[in-house]
């Protein structure tokens, strides 16, 4: 029996997860939550799953969920602290890290320092840390299993055969909704148009971040932690059908992909569960019915948050943090109407301009980053758009 913390059990990736509990409950059990303001979700994830710790945003929250469960509730805990708490309880096995945003670094990187093992949900842990984060892991002696359905295809893919053999990794990426558009027609984008993803269900930061592709950035800054390969070996092809999921060129000109019907489930489930496979209760692959699969460079002119993300993996240091935290306050900026869908990759650029690149050598550093990121991206905001 795996025991288990989810850090973000409301979000989509924490449903999908406490799915794959709640049918394989002879395998896992939930010992800790966290989750955000979706406070009622969590009051039936709670009574369901019966977890240890949960950990919740604010004090006032904590007080209105002990109040809705009675005398029936675990302990509840909240803020930074309480994050920490559920991913280092001590009866914790795994801690699934689905937490949105930079946020999730902390927790997760408290976790790695108390010997877990981690199912990495959360890229920006990597992106905005990766050095620091992979040397955790190495000098602790944990796991880090990839959730993401790119990453997760890669390992899949590098399984069984020699890193050394590897020429390049290829990222799959299907276009998200705005693949054919016409450049002067993204001016004029909505919130609404750019959530509406073709392929995936997925929350409200990410489904922007798949529309400006700026998520296939950091997914390559991810890759290039996890799988310990430079920028020029990690290419990303459009994929629109979302069924092969990634794939691993080798040296004698071979490719090994990993495909599936675009559902997180499968990832998720691998990631917890390896090297054992689980029974998912998901419809087969029938390629006969599919018929084609189509593949296509991506336009940097279109999306060129993804050339901005090559630009931070090569600058390093602490650029890639500064991307991270001026993409996530261009995204909200733009879900609250006051930026252009065009606008985003925009205030990205002046963000990273405005900034000298330093090495990291500890979190704080990160942190630091992020902070001045996110202060400089909301003065452009308020002086320049």
């Amino acid at each position: 029996m795996k025991c288990l913390a989810v850090l973000g059990s409301t979000g989509s990736i924490g449903v999908s997860t406490l799915d794959i509990v709640a049918a394989h409950p002879d395998k896992f059990r939930v010992v800790s939550l966290t989750a955000g303001r979706n406070l009622q979700l969590l009051q039936q994830q709670i009574r369901r799953f019966n977890p240890r710790l949960v950990a919740v945003l604010s004090p006032a929250d904590a007080e209105t969920l002990k109040s809705s469960l009675g005398c029936g509730a675990p302990e509840i805990i909240s803020g930074i602290e309480g994050l920490i708490a559920c991913a280092c309880h001590a009866d914790v096995d795994m801690v699934l890290s689905a937490i949105v945003g930079a946020a999730g670094l902390i927790p997760t990187m408290a976790a790695i320092e108390n010997g877990k093992d981690i199912a990495l949900a959360n890229k920006e842990t990597l992106v905005t840390a990766g050095p620091l984060v992979m040397e955790a892991v190495a000098r602790k002696g944990v796991r880090l299993f990839p959730v993401d359905s790119e990453h997760s295809a890669i390992f899949q893919s590098l399984e069984g055969h020699r890193r050394r053999d590897v020429r390049r990794l290829i990222l799959t990426a299907s276009g998200g909704p705005f693949r054919n558009r016409a450049l002067a027609e993204l001016q004029r984008v909505t919130p609404a148009e750019a959530l509406a993803h073709p392929n995936w269900n997925m929350g409200r930061k990410i489904s922007i971040d798949s529309a400006t592709m700026m998520n296939k950035g950091l997914e390559v800054i991810e890759a290039r932690w996890l799988f310990d390969l430079p920028a020029e070996q990690i290419s990303i092809h459009i994929h629109p059908q979302s069924i092969v999921h990634s794939m691993v060129e080798y040296l004698d000109g071979s490719v090994i992909a990993q495909l599936g019907i675009p559902d997180m489930k499968t990832p998720i489930a691998y990631a917890l569960s390896y090297p054992e496979r689980l029974p998912l209760d998901l419809p087969p692959l029938d390629l006969c019915r599919l018929g084609t699969l189509s593949f296509e460079m991506p336009d940097l002119q279109r999306f060129s948050c993804l050339a901005l993300a090559y630009e931070a993996m090569r600058a390093g240091g602490s650029a890639p943090a500064v991307l991270n935290a001026a993409n996530e306050v261009a995204v909200e900026a733009f879900l609250n109407g006051e930026i252009s869908f065009l606008n985003i990759p925009e205030l990205i650029r002046a963000t990273l301009e405005n900034h000298q690149a330093a090495p990291l050598e500890h979190i704080d550093e990160v942190l630091r980053a992020d902070l001045w990121a996110r202060t400089e991206a909301r003065r452009i905001i308020d002086t320049s758009f």
